[in-house]
């Protein structure tokens, strides 16, 4: 028998607030309030294990000083005192201080998108975009092998579209100069089975 008491989620909190509040399950504050994130599919944990496994490989065949984490705290710029965001995966190029919450500076976000969820993902990519240490958002589909990258561009602004990458195409992450077939990502689940 459980005989842990569950908490009710507060209605609105800062960032400091929901760092210390002790919610059961996985949380992300938005505006203030904590929401609490479903379990996520067996496809979408394969596609995440496979996205952090082939952005660590890379990282560490370049012998690169960035590293790939896997659903990291993030907050984002504009109204960072009530937001924090938990992508699928980012890599940041900071160090990483002991006890530190937030992973500092992402430089790449990954968000895997389910049917269910796809309003969601798409309202914490808006605000990736206000992290000046982003550079590329990819958003991996998980009914569907096909992604979207959002990249900054040299001026500091963002595309209105993003690009579209398809079943047979290579992904390019320009931030962390890695070249790979979309497909890869996807090894493993339903999708790549059914071809």
């Amino acid at each position: 028998m459980n005989t842990a008491i569950r908490r009710k989620a507060p209605h609105h909190m800062t960032v400091d607030e929901f760092i210390a509040w002790v919610g059961d399950g996985r949380w992300q504050l938005i505006d203030g309030e904590p929401r609490a994130m479903a379990p996520a599919s067996a496809t979408h944990g394969i596609v995440q294990t496979n996205v952090g496994f082939t952005l660590t490989r890379h990282l560490r065949e370049a012998a690169s000083p960035c590293r790939a984490a896997t659903e990291p705290a993030i907050v984002p710029r504009v109204r960072s005192r009530s937001n924090m965001r938990v992508p699928d995966v980012a890599v940041t190029c900071t160090p990483v201080d002991a006890g530190q919450i937030a992973l500092p500076d992402p430089l790449l976000v990954v968000e895997i998108l389910s049917p269910s969820n796809e309003a969601d993902t798409w309202e914490n990519v808006w605000t990736y975009v206000s992290i000046p240490s982003v550079q590329e958002i990819l958003v991996l589909r998980s009914a569907s092998i096909a992604a979207d990258l959002l990249r900054r561009r040299a001026d500091g602004t963002w595309p209105e579209e993003p690009i579209q990458i398809g079943r047979d195409e290579d992904l390019h992450l320009a931030c962390i100069g890695l070249t790979c077939p979309l497909a890869e990502l996807y090894i493993g689940t339903y999708l790549a089975r059914s071809a």
